[in-house]
């Protein structure tokens, strides 16, 4: 049997309000099936989030220093606490429907974590770079000096349907001082890193997506074909 189709949307910088609305568009067009399983990869300007367990205490910021910055800060409906986005960093929104588990009905969110964290290590392991898991904590992380740093975090949500939204940002050659302005996914005892600190030459944002796009359709038995936002959405219904 044949891989299932998914779209695969190299979309550039986008604002994170504009990004999450399309999301939530796509993601209703998925569970109607307007619409196949899409990949999502982008970029956000300067944005703080804080998830379904964020804690405000872990932003350090008042809110005229992030005004005077240009970071923006949104409340989401992913898991986790608080985390960043920036220019450099590799941001995937996988919109898939997910196959019922054990229940048949549930999906196993345990299991799409592990791989999209899976898929991130086998991008690392493309520039000799080993990443690694720690338990208790999600995301992919990397020793630095002895010591593990997160390098991608993961934040989910799964919809009644099966549908999932959000995903992971990866840190290529992010400005890891804006993490100083947040207590990281609420983790004071561990540092945050880049690729672009453990390689000579990191690649640039859109072959790293393609890279990575790539890997996600072995992972995830995925045919990948390039869209663009326009086509794909005149075919859902008009979403815009």
């Amino acid at each position: 049997m044949s891989d299932a189709p998914c779209a695969v949307i190299y979309a550039g910088k986008l604002l994170y309000a504009e990004a999450w609305s399309l999301q939530k568009r796509l993601a209703a067009a998925r569970a109607a099936d307007a619409v196949p399983d899409t990949l999502l990869l982008l970029e956000h300007p300067h944005t703080y989030t804080l998830g379904s367990a964020g804690k405000l205490e872990h932003l350090l910021l008042t809110p005229a220093q992030l005004a005077e910055r240009g970071i923006a800060l949104h409340h989401v409906d992913r898991g986790g606490d608080i985390t960043y986005h920036g220019d450099g960093q590799l941001v995937g929104y996988p919109i898939l429907r997910l196959p019922g588990g054990a229940d048949g009905l549930h999906a196993d969110v345990i299991a799409y974590l592990r791989t999209l964290e899976q898929v991130i290590i086998d991008f690392l392991a493309c520039y000799g770079v080993q990443g690694e898991r720690i338990d208790g904590l999600s995301g992919v992380w990397v020793r630095r000096d002895g010591a593990p740093h997160k390098i991608a975090a993961l934040g989910v949500r799964v919809t009644s349907k099966r549908i999932t939204q959000h995903g992971f940002a990866l840190n290529i050659t992010t400005d890891l001082r804006y993490f100083d302005g947040i207590v990281p996914c609420g983790i004071r005892d561990k540092g945050v890193t880049r690729l672009a600190d453990l390689v000579a030459q990191p690649p640039d944002l859109l072959t790293a997506a393609q890279q990575l796009a790539s890997i996600f359709a072995a992972h995830f038995k995925r045919q990948l074909h390039a869209e663009t936002l326009d086509r794909l959405l005149g075919t859902s219904g008009g979403c815009a």
